[in-house]
């Protein structure tokens, strides 16, 4: 595999306190690597700090060899890392149509545009059957999906998603974690934030654990899936 993105020693302040204390990861093409932790520990920091929210303190991030912690945010959407933030914020207002196509605001290939729209729409049926409803008509389930297609029609080497299974019914965490490994699939690595450590752990290839800002345990997901240490930590049964 080749080498896609890379964290080193990264450290990241927020008034005056240190929240990322000098912490390092990697992920190659092709890969869904996850950070988990419990709350505070660091894990939207980091993700804001790769999509250019946060400002570093210190150390690299790196997409492709290239050095992108003083690049703005719209410079880091535009090389191809899109972020996917908790919380879900689609445009309450605006359709699921214009909300997808919004994604797309930067691209001027309008042919492909238009097929990656359609191809959108298959690889999310509920949302092509509810594309011309007003987005907060949406459930919880559909919300997420809106916002990760709408992430998607940017074309992204790599996709952050942050906390994509919190507050959702478990019929559908097992929908969103099968819509990550098809995003794996179809060829965009991802970096996966979860609180749900038993999910994050099953679909991807890697994990780092991240305690009070800093990566306490990494090694290859299954293994972590089954370390008794990350049992206790994270209620894995």
């Amino acid at each position: 595999m080749r080498m896609l993105f890379e964290i080193r020693d990264l450290k990241v302040n927020y008034k005056g306190a240190e929240v990322l204390n000098g912490i390092s990861l990697e992920i190659e093409v092709g890969e869904i690597v996850t950070l988990i932790g419990s709350n505070g520990a660091g894990k939207t920091t980091t993700l804001r700090a790769i999509s250019g929210l946060k400002t570093p303190a210190a150390g690299e991030i790196r997409f492709k060899g290239t050095r992108i912690e003083r690049m703005s945010p719209q410079d880091i959407f535009k090389i191809g890392i899109s972020h996917v933030p908790q919380g879900r914020w689609p445009f309450p207002y605006m359709s699921v149509f214009e909300n997808i196509k919004l994604g797309a605001y930067w691209r001027r290939d309008k042919k492909k545009v238009d097929s990656d729209l359609d191809e959108l729409f298959k690889q999310f049926p509920v949302l092509g059957k509810r594309k011309g409803q007003q987005a907060r008509t949406l459930s919880g389930g559909e919300q997420q999906m809106l916002v990760i297609a709408r992430a998607l029609m940017s074309r992204p080497e790599l996709l952050l998603m942050d906390e994509p299974s919190l507050g959702l019914a478990p019929a559908m965490v097992r929908e969103i974690g099968r819509i990550v490994l098809d995003i794996d699939r179809r060829g965009t690595s991802v970096l996966l934030v979860e609180q749900n450590a038993q999910l994050a752990l099953r679909i991807a290839h890697r994990g780092y654990v991240l305690e009070t800002g800093s990566i306490v345990l990494q090694g290859a997901a299954k293994d972590l899936l089954h370390s008794g240490q990350v049992k206790r930590a994270y209620l894995i049964y």
